[in-house]
């Protein structure tokens, strides 16, 4: 992955799922005029979600007076995409497996498997409170 990217398009709004989830929307509409499969669609949007929604509800405590950025590129080679809360940030290793057996009942963790799974790359940067992730065109 890029270890210094440049974005071609950015969006700046405060800490409201419903403005995040317009945000998510708008970029699916992107995707499908660069012609990504339905399929691909499919995983990034629900990477998305987990990713502007996570840092809504836990990055920014979803405190409107704090706000996510979200910058992307969609090209022929891939979809790359950053998140930025303005929270204290966190550490994925210290998230449970959702998938171990002490953990199948528990709610956290299944966004960042989610995230994982569909996405080419994803990874936490300053701290955890950037999630930048790449998805590479079938």
């Amino acid at each position: 992955m890029p270890d210094d990217p440049t974005y071609e398009s950015e969006v700046r709004i405060p800490s409201d799922t419903a403005l995040g989830l317009r945000v998510q929307e708008q970029i699916i509409e992107v995707l499908r005029s660069h012609q990504f499969s339905d399929k691909t669609i499919f995983g990034i949007r629900l990477a998305m979600e987990e990713a502007i929604i996570n840092a809504i509800k836990h990055g920014n405590k979803q405190d409107l007076e704090k706000f996510v950025q979200v910058r992307y590129t969609i090209n022929e080679e891939h979809f790359l995409i950053e998140i930025e809360d303005e929270g204290p940030g966190f550490d994925p290793e210290d998230v449970p497996d959702p998938t171990a057996p002490e953990n199948l009942e528990r709610p956290s963790g299944r966004g960042l498997l989610l995230m994982r799974a569909y996405m080419t790359e994803c990874d936490f940067l300053r701290g955890g409170n950037i999630c930048r992730m790449r998805r590479i065109r079938e």
